[in-house]
């Protein structure tokens, strides 16, 4: 089976517990057990979409984990939690951001909260921050394209958030000032909507690992000696685009049969496969 299921999250669980539910209920032992993973880890408090990819559909991992995400959060004002969530320890400092102003939006550059799953010097942040440790986490550049305040009443306020892959709403909800998230919900991630997903682990839900990958990368469609090429990972000759240009960028290789491979542009017109669905 490869496809990629879209949960609906409940809060408590993290990330983990719902790709080891999803195991389990695939059955089977060692290599007779699909692979199972998925594309961008949910706090345990938040709850919403999570991509959970099974089979073969682990190989493309990368592809939809950059999909730009959406997400619903409500913060409390004048008070400060040392995770950015409830989880945290939380204090009571009475300074409320005013939100009278247009929040941050653009190409920001970014601290990822300790209490992340970053790597720094081959250990998850989290672990370090448990123990006691400061990790030193370097900034990096996220770009937030929507940062609306819904509504607002007393000390909690809503807002609506749409930013690129890696972007932390805890952090962006921190950086107003006084305040963290008291509720996260991740609504989209690239086409793929929370409308769309279910609540539990039934794996014969999953969409098709092909129509998951041509909802976020062209298609180009092959057959005969290309097709059977590229399933050996050997690099065909690039067709126009439906435009009349050369391709950029990556794209699904695929033929009768369903999905054959990523591949990208390479020179002399020619397209390598570079992620491979057909070879065991």
């Amino acid at each position: 089976m490869d496809g990629v299921l879209l949960i609906d999250k409940p809060a408590g669980k993290t990330s983990h517990d719902v790709v080891a539910s999803v195991r389990r209920s695939l059955g089977g032992r060692g290599r007779d057990r699909p692979r199972v993973g998925h594309a961008g880890t949910l706090d345990p408090f938040a709850t919403g979409l999570l991509l959970v990819l099974v089979g073969r559909a682990t190989r493309a991992q990368r592809f939809l984990m950059a999909q730009p995400k959406a997400y619903e959060t409500i913060a409390r004002l004048g008070w400060t939690s040392t995770t950015g969530d409830p989880e945290g320890e939380v204090a009571q400092t009475g300074a409320v951001p005013a939100l009278d102003g247009p929040l941050p939006t653009g190409r920001l550059m970014q601290t990822p909260p300790a209490y992340s799953a970053v790597k720094v010097d081959g250990k998850r942040a989290y672990a370090m921050a448990r123990a006691g440790e400061t990790p030193q986490i370097a900034a990096r550049e996220v770009t937030v394209s929507r940062f609306d305040l819904l509504w607002r009443e007393d000390e909690r306020a809503a807002f609506a958030i749409e930013c690129s892959s890696g972007t932390y709403v805890r952090t962006l909800i921190s950086d107003l000032g006084d305040a963290y998230c008291v509720e996260l919900r991740r609504t989209r991630i690239g086409p793929f909507s929370v409308d769309d997903a279910i609540a539990d682990a039934d794996p014969t839900r999953a969409l098709p690992l092909g129509d998951a990958l041509a909802a976020v990368l062209p298609v180009v469609d092959i057959s005969g000696d290309d097709a059977r090429r590229a399933s050996h990972g050997v690099a065909v000759t690039a067709p126009l685009s439906s435009v009349g240009a050369p391709i950029e960028g990556e794209v699904l290789l695929r033929d009768e049969n369903g999905p054959i491979a990523v591949a990208e542009p390479r020179e002399g017109g020619v397209l390598k496969p570079v992620v491979g669905f057909r070879a065991a």
